[in-house]
């Protein structure tokens, strides 16, 4: 399929804030939970078909066009007014240390692909919808020139999706979908300027900076945070409402009676991980699953609850070389006592030279081969499919994982659990096998 559909950047240009930034707000230090984040970009990708018509005829394709250039006109404006408030994503990267808030601007891409959105959405080819982003996700800031890019993409039916790529050192998950919160209701028309009472305010920016400021030990390039160079392979697996069901009930235990749905769709994820390394080194090596935690609500300070930035740790449980360890119950139960030993440890957040340290030590572990280190991300109950630019609330959300990193994303009900990971070809050929996985999951289905 790859082969036969084409997408084509048509128009370029680079968007301003609506309102130029401040003097005193032209340079942004970064925390150090924003100078452990790698270099890469955190990918989005949000499905509107074209619901009023499914004629393609070339009259039609001409309204097509017409549509798509009052939409196109329309995110650009809001973009430039949400880019006011959210000043940062306008500006540069300089190294690990600050954002020069220049009003730099963020890239917008307009491409034009050959086939209705509706072949995309019967059978998702993630070699296509790497094209419908704006750049890769391993890309840096200093290769794309931004630390925002939108590619709007319009389908030959008059669908269209919107790709978004925010650079990780300016945004975690929370922040990049505040954003496009933000972005959806200026387009949709709910916020009419950017001076209006939901103005995110500029001050807002600096609060992580001056809970955990920046530490030296990350100002250069390679920081510990690296990426395999190996080829992998990406697959995308659902977890529709009822075998997440089936699976709360296998996985509960006196310990954990009432499992969630993030907790036992990680739980079967881990266990195929360690089947599948188990299988390919011929003995089961010690594995970590990092999951992903925002500290809003974990740092015991009010004034944390909503702030931009990067504000995320991780939680970690880990097996060793025991078989019963590697049970749904048992990975549950892991599952449950790493969030409650950060808690005991952390009651008050975590401390910079801390993140340092520990972020050194699984680089090191890592790099020796002496741990397998998974990393999950989970964004489920972002708001996501509430995103409505004016056309409607998107078909389906998706992401472009990378590597070393799993999301989970809901699926458009919200009681479903989408997973997108990328292993090593010969782990994924084991992992994508495995049975305890296919019993509760769906390798890309359709999603319409």
């Amino acid at each position: 399929m790859a082969s036969e559909i084409k997408v084509e950047v048509i128009h370029k240009e680079t968007i301003k804030p609506f309102y130029p930034t401040p003097d005193h707000l032209r340079s942004l230090s970064l925390s150090v939970f924003d100078q452990y984040q790698p270099e890469v970009y955190i990918p989005l990708l949000l499905f509107y078909p074209n619901n009023n018509n499914s004629d393609n005829s070339q009259v039609k394709n001409s309204d097509h066009r017409s549509l798509f250039a009052e939409r196109s006109i329309l995110l650009k404006k809001s973009l430039s007014e949400a880019l006011t408030r959210f000043y940062p994503f306008a500006g540069e990267f300089k190294y690990n240390v600050s954002i020069n808030c220049n009003d730099h601007g963020a890239a917008f891409l307009e491409a034009q692909v050959n086939c209705p959105v509706s072949k995309i959405l019967k059978n998702p080819d993630f070699e296509i919808l790497k094209q419908l982003l704006p750049t890769d996700c391993m890309s840096t800031q200093a290769e794309t020139g931004y630390l925002v890019l939108v590619q709007a993409n319009l389908f030959e039916c008059g669908g269209l999706a919107i790709g978004i790529s925010i650079y990780h050192k300016a945004a975690d998950a929370f922040t990049a979908t505040t954003f496009i919160k933000c972005w959806a209701a200026l387009a949709f028309g709910s916020a009419s300027s950017t001076t209006d009472h939901h103005v995110l305010l500029p001050e807002e920016f600096g609060v992580a900076a001056s809970l955990a400021p920046s530490l030296d030990s990350f100002d250069s390039p390679g920081a510990p945070v690296t990426f395999s160079t190996e080829k992998l392979t990406t697959r995308r697996f659902v977890f529709d409402a009822s075998k997440i069901s089936a699976l709360k009930f296998k996985a509960a235990s006196a310990t954990v009676p009432n499992p969630t749905r993030v907790e036992v769709v990680s739980a079967v994820i881990w266990k195929s991980l360690i089947q599948a390394s188990r299988s390919k080194f011929g003995f089961m090596k010690p594995s970590t699953w990092c999951a992903m935690l925002n500290l809003r609500k974990r740092s015991g300070q009010a004034v944390t609850e909503n702030i931009p930035g990067n504000f995320v740790w991780f939680a970690a449980a880990l097996t060793t070389e025991e078989q019963s360890e590697v049970e749904l119950e048992s990975l549950v139960g892991k599952l449950r006592k790493g969030i409650a030993e950060y808690k005991e440890k952390h009651p008050n957040g975590v401390g910079g030279e801390e993140v340092f340290q520990t972020i050194k030590a699984f680089a090191s572990l890592f790099l020796r081969g002496d741990l397998e280190i998974y990393t999950c991300s989970s964004w489920c109950r972002f708001p996501l499919y509430e995103t409505n630019f004016g056309w409607g609330k998107p078909t389906w959300v998706t992401s472009q994982p990378f590597n070393d990193l799993f999301f989970l994303t809901d699926t458009r009900d919200g009681d479903g659990i989408e997973l997108s990971l990328s292993l090593k070809e010969d782990v994924m050929t084991i992992f994508e096998s495995s049975e305890d996985l296919l019993t509760y999951a769906s390798l890309n289905p359709t999603v319409i």
